[in-house]
């Protein structure tokens, strides 16, 4: 399994290299589920959000009361990296937004983090990037400044 997940980021990654020109969205906030026809667990539902932020985080309960502790970990992570600016999807809240994604990404588990509308992978797969400094390089592409790079300024001046 580790192989295959290792495989698949790899596709991830050459893929959000492909489309790092895209422009950021300036928008902030949250949202719940999927807006417009379709129903929002659809494919097509789905592909909107995904691609509606550079950063999409489906998870159980919000940023600022995650409901598992996985969904609390990738909202510390990307609190560490100093990103405030992502959409977040509460999957809890809508059932077949829940089984939506599972099936849009091919991946059973939540939470699910989209970088540039490409899959990048759950709470394992975001903590090991920010373990081997891939995420600060991934945010680099998007336009987004880790913050940990001012943290390792800061400490280089002490």
């Amino acid at each position: 399994m580790r192989a295959a997940v290792r495989t698949g980021w790899r596709i991830g990654a050459a893929a959000l290299r492909a489309r790092a020109g895209r422009p950021l969205s300036q928008a902030a906030g949250e949202s719940g589920g999927a807006e417009g026809g379709g129903g929002s667990g659809s494919r097509e539902a789905v592909e909107r959000l995904v691609r509606e932020h550079p950063v999409v985080v489906f998870m159980k309960g919000s940023p600022a009361q995650p409901l598992c502790g996985f969904s609390n970990a990738v909202v510390q992570i990307l609190r560490l990296h100093g990103v405030e600016d992502y959409r977040a999807h509460d999957v809890l809240q809508d059932p077949d937004l829940r089984q939506g994604i599972k099936n849009y990404s091919n991946w059973p588990t939540i939470p699910q983090v989209y970088l540039n509308g490409e899959f990048v992978g759950g709470c394992d797969i975001l903590l090991q990037m920010h373990q081997n400094g891939d995420l600060v390089e991934e945010l680099k592409k998007l336009g987004i400044r880790s913050a940990l790079l001012d943290a390792e300024k800061d400490q280089e001046k002490k």
